[in-house]
Order: C-alpha cells, then sequence, then structure tokens
C-alpha cells in the first residue's frame, strides 16, 4: 500500500492499518460522531437519529467502495485503540481525499494536520496534485486552506478543492510503477 507505508511519521502511539470487518461498529460510531452537530436541531428522537445516521454511512461506504475500488481504507490506532479513519485513492492523475475523521478527543491535537503532511509528501512523490470535497461550514477547511488548497469549484453543497503537486520534491522515473487506476 503506498500511503500506508509513506512517510513521514505520524505522532506518537499512533499508527494506520487497513480497516477490516471487524471494524464496522467504530466506523459506523465515528461517521455518527462527525454528523452529530448538524442533527442537533432537528426534531427527531434519538432513535430515529442512530437509525439515519446509520443508513447514511452504509450507503456512503457503499458508494465509496463502488466508485473508488482501488482507494486505501486505512484506520488510524493509538496505542492499539482506533482513533480515525483516512480514505484516499492514487489515480494516474491525482490522489483524492475521499475521507479524513477523528474522534472527538483526538481532534486539534495535529493528528489531521500530520496525516495531511504524509498525505501531500506522498502525492508530491509522485508528482500528482491532491483534491478533495468539503463543506463550506466544515472546521477542517481553514486546515486545508493553510496547506494550499484551493476551491476550484462548487459541486452542489460541496467545495471542490485542489493542492497541486511540489514539483521539486516529485520523482520522475521513465517507467514508475503506481499501485494506482485510471
Amino acid at each position: 500500500m503506498p500511503f500506508l507505508a509513506s512517510a513521514p511519521p505520524l505522532p506518537a502511539g499512533v499508527t494506520l492499518r487497513e480497516e477490516g470487518a471487524a471494524d464496522r461498529e467504530f466506523l459506523a460510531a465515528l461517521y455518527a460522531s462527525t454528523r452529530e452537530a448538524e442533527l442537533r436541531p432537528v426534531a427527531w428522537p434519538d432513535a430515529r437519529k442512530r437509525d439515519f445516521l446509520r443508513e447514511q454511512f452504509e450507503l456512503q461506504r457503499a458508494h465509496y467502495r463502488r466508485h473508488y475500488p482501488h482507494a486505501e481504507w486505512l484506520l488510524l490506532v493509538r496505542d492499539d485503540v482506533a482513533i480515525g479513519r483516512l480514505y484516499a485513492d492514487t489515480t494516474r492523475v491525482e490522489v483524492r481525499l475521499m475521507d479524513i475523521a477523528l474522534v472527538a478527543g483526538e481532534r486539534n491535537r495535529g493528528v489531521g494536520t500530520a496525516l495531511m503532511d504524509r498525505l501531500l509528501r506522498y502525492a508530491d512523490a509522485l508528482g500528482l496534485p491532491v483534491t478533495l470535497h468539503v463543506e463550506p461550514f466544515n472546521p477542517a477547511l481553514r486546515l486545508y486552506e493553510r496547506l494550499g488548497f484551493a476551491v476550484r469549484e462548487t459541486r452542489g453543497v460541496y467545495l471542490f478543492m485542489e493542492r497541486r503537486a511540489s514539483p521539486a520534491t516529485a520523482i520522475r522515473t521513465p517507467n514508475r510503477q503506481l499501485n494506482v487506476t485510471s
């Protein structure tokens, strides 16, 4: 796995591993935690919100796997406890950051910045831009802007952003072998 094996190192105690079937409940709960504030003003009973969020999680999961079959599905772990996820897809033209999410207690502690640094260095080494979609009210938007992402267009409720590769760090080889799709 290219990104999983790439450097630089993550914060102390944090590692990445491929997600597995046993991680599904954690992933569903993590997804729900990222939508909590959005659903707070909705006048549904807690059970209805829980069911809605589980359904949305399953729909997102199916969509990602259908449209990004070669992506890396990574779980972030700190001292053997799952703390987040990162989904990225490398193609011949871009590295797409599909999703990054951390449990509430790990947010604003540098883990997301370290992951983004690793992702950007990985893309730079390949000479590829990094693209992503983000909602305009998402707090991560400030981080993306600080890291050099620019809005390319608005797509529905999302901003489509791109950070171009830094040519100074790209590795150029005539027959580079990538674990990529077209």
